[in-house]
C-alpha cells in the first residue's frame, strides 16, 4: 500500500491547487451555456425526472408486495441520483489522464491531482443533491439516527469512485480502449443494481451479477435510510470496504509498475 500512501500523500500537500484546479474544471465544463454551472445540477436532475415519467406516470408500474415504497418513482429517484454521481465522477475520472496528457508532459504535477480534480467536480455537485433528496425523503423515512449514516455513505462512496477512477485512468492510459468499455458497462450498470426494482425481483441464481457492480451494496444502504428509515445493514458496510480494499489493492499495484512510464503513455 505504500505506493497508494505516497501518491495521496502529493496530493494532500497540493490541496489548495486542487481546489482551485477544480473549480477551473467545473466553470470550463459549463462555459459559454446560458445555464452555466447551473446544468451541473439540472442534467441530473433532468434524468431523474425522464425515469420518473417513463415508468411511473407512463406505465404507472408499481412495486410489488414487501417492497419498501408502492410507487416506482418514489423507490428509483432513490438509488438514481447516487448512480448517476458515480457514472458521471467514474467516466471523467477515467480518461481525466488522457485529456490532460499534454499538461502532465509539460509540468511536473502528480497524476493523482488530475484525477482527484475530475472526481471532485462531480462530488461538488453530488452533495447539495443528497442534502436535498434526505431532507426530501424526511416524510418518507421520518427522522430518526438513521440519518446519521447519510455523511458515512457519501464518504465511502467518494473514496470508491476515487479509486475506481484512478485505477481505470492508467489502464486507460496503456489501452485507450477502456474509456469505450467503460461507456457502454456504465450504460448498463444501473439495470444491474437495485435502482429501478428492489433485489428481490431478480432471479436468485443470478444476484451474484448485482453485487459484481460495487454500487449494489451503497444504493441498498441509501435504501435502507431513506425508504425505510433503518440504518445501513453490517453486509452493506463489509461489501463497500471489500470493494474499496481491493480496488486499492489493484491501484497499489498500478501505480508502482507505471509510474516510470505513465507520462509516455499519454
Amino acid at each position: 500500500m505504500r505506493d497508494c500512501f505516497q501518491s495521496w500523500q502529493a496530493l494532500w500537500q497540493s490541496r489548495g491547487l486542487l481546489l482551485t484546479m477544480t473549480r477551473r474544471e467545473l466553470a470550463g465544463r459549463y462555459a459559454g451555456s446560458a445555464a452555466g454551472v447551473a446544468w451541473a445540477y439540472l442534467q441530473p436532475l433532468l434524468t431523474v425526472a425522464a425515469y420518473v415519467l417513463v415508468f411511473d406516470v407512463v406505465f404507472s408500474m408499481r412495486m410489488g408486495p414487501g417492497a419498501p415504497t408502492e410507487r416506482v418513482g418514489t423507490y428509483l429517484v432513490v438509488g438514481a441520483i447516487p448512480w448517476l454521481m458515480f457514472g458521471e465522477s467514474l467516466s471523467r475520472g477515467a480518461s481525466s489522464l488522457l485529456d490532460a496528457g499534454s499538461l502532465l508532459q509539460k509540468n511536473a504535477l502528480p497524476p493523482v491531482l488530475i484525477v482527484a480534480r475530475s472526481v471532485l467536480a462531480g462530488w461538488i455537485v453530488f452533495v447539495p443533491l443528497m442534502v436535498v433528496l434526505t431532507l426530501g425523503y424526511l416524510p418518507v423515512s421520518g427522522v430518526s439516527w438513521a440519518i446519521l449514516a447519510i455523511p458515512l455513505l457519501l464518504l465511502l462512496q467518494g473514496l470508491l469512485v476515487f479509486v475506481l477512477a484512478h485505477t481505470l485512468a492508467i489502464v486507460a492510459a496503456a489501452v485507450r480502449d477502456t474509456v469505450q468499455v467503460l461507456g457502454f458497462v456504465l450504460s448498463v450498470g444501473i439495470y444491474l443494481s437495485p435502482i429501478l426494482f428492489p433485489l428481490s425481483l431478480f432471479p436468485q441464481e443470478w444476484r451474484w451479477v448485482l453485487f459484481a457492480n460495487p454500487m449494489t451494496a451503497l444504493v441498498m444502504g441509501y435504501q435502507s435510510i431513506l425508504l425505510q428509515g433503518q440504518w445501513p445493514s453490517l453486509a452493506v458496510w463489509g461489501m463497500t470496504l471489500g470493494w474499496l480494499l481491493a480496488v486499492t489493492l489493484l491501484l497499489n499495484v498500478l501505480i508502482r509498475r507505471s509510474r516510470d512510464e505513465l507520462v509516455d503513455w499519454l
